[in-house]
């Protein structure tokens, strides 16, 4: 699963939902648009600029549950109709080589503009406030 949110080691959801169930988390990117929606939560849609964030795997891919809750994800829902969508992208080390395809959750466009989302140009959110080059070494 790769991360850019609350999910990530360090952030507001990241005890609850992974400590303890995750095998391994490692700095990475993949390739989107990420968005600040001034909900204490960050917003990705589909675009061509790194985002930065962690990819986690799990023991248990069950945890998948309780993340599409969190993530208000139900795969019988019209697209529209979910805050999230859950799909497969390719992900990145920091050098720029491939990790395999990865589970990441996706917001619409037009749900991301409804949410008054921001545009975060260099591609790494914290709901602690920390810059990029505090927070994460590119």
């Amino acid at each position: 699963m790769f991360v850019y949110g609350t999910l990530k080691p360090g952030e507001e959801n990241y005890e609850r939902y992974c400590a303890f169930k995750v095998l391994s988390a490692k700095k990475s990117y993949t390739l989107g648009t990420l968005f600040d929606l001034n909900e204490g939560y960050p917003g990705m849609t589909s675009g061509d600029n790194p985002v930065y964030g962690y990819l986690l795997e799990f023991a248990d891919p069950k945890i998948l549950f309780a993340l599409d809750e969190l993530e208000d994800y139900k795969p019988t829902r019209q697209k529209q109709e979910n805050l999230y969508n859950r799909q497969q992208i390719e992900i990145y080390d920091l050098s720029g080589q491939t990790l395999g395809v990865a589970w990441v959750y996706l917001m619409t466009q037009s749900m991301a503009h409804q949410l008054g989302g921001v545009q975060l140009p260099h591609g790494w959110w914290s709901g602690y406030g920390i810059s990029l080059k505090k927070n994460y070494e590119l």
